[in-house]
């Protein structure tokens, strides 16, 4: 089971080209597809969101554009934000604007693991939606045939041990297991936690985390006996 940023796909693309998406074509998107059932279930998700933080007396603005900046301004894992941006990012990917990046390794690496019999996952605090399109359009083709399913922040956040158990409990198998790859050493300690096996992924040009001594290290999917 794989983590997205830092580990499949680099950080700067998640930071550098997603987000300043999702930001630029926000209010032109609310504005085009307000009325339509996916946006309407996301600001609905965004209005939960808003209510939490209000009873939390984080003053959040009362505009629901302006709450969704806000959010992003504060790089918020709030689950109305991140359906409203798998929205924006896949009018991005249809239209071309967009296209899927993972690291060189890893697309090979998928085909290796599937050829075999290793069952492969995702999971990511981006939306399973946002998960497909970014590995269906990469420049290496339509990774999502070696993928067997996606988790996102639906299941509970990624520092939850309890999230990581619900993950075993839904693909039935047993935590040892499943082998847990993220560059977040939060989230390791989360998995570990559950009883499942963790590697951290420290790719090149980027400072190992903290805490992260603790657990075995890849710099490439290479790294990963099978």
């Amino acid at each position: 089971m794989l983590d997205v940023e830092g580990t499949t796909t680099p950080a700067e693309f998640v930071y550098q080209v997603l987000f300043p998406f999702a930001r630029a074509h926000a209010a032109t998107y609310l504005e085009r597809e307000g009325e339509s059932a996916e946006c309407r279930a996301a600001l609905g998700q965004l209005r939960d969101d808003q209510a939490g933080d209000r009873a939390r007396a984080d003053h959040p603005p009362q505009l629901m554009l302006d709450y969704v900046y806000w959010l992003m301004d504060r790089d918020r894992k709030s689950p109305g934000l991140k359906a409203l941006q798998g929205l924006i990012w896949k009018d991005g990917y249809l239209n071309g604007d967009l296209r899927g990046e993972v690291y060189p390794d890893v697309p090979s690496a998928l085909e290796r693991w599937q050829a075999r019999g290793l069952d492969l996952y995702i999971y990511s605090s981006g939306s399973v939606l946002a998960q497909q399109l970014l590995f269906r359009s990469t420049g290496e083709g339509d990774l999502t045939r070696f993928l067997k399913g996606y988790f996102d922040t639906a299941v509970g956040p990624k520092t939850s041990a309890d999230s990581y158990r619900a993950i075993a409990e839904r693909v039935d198998v047993a935590p040892p297991e499943i082998l847990f790859v993220s560059d977040v050493s939060g989230e390791l300690d989360a998995a570990r936690a559950a009883g499942l096996t963790t590697a951290v992924c420290v790719r090149a040009g980027r400072d190992e985390p903290q805490g992260s001594s603790a657990y075995p290290v890849i710099h490439t999917f290479h790294d990963i006996s099978d």
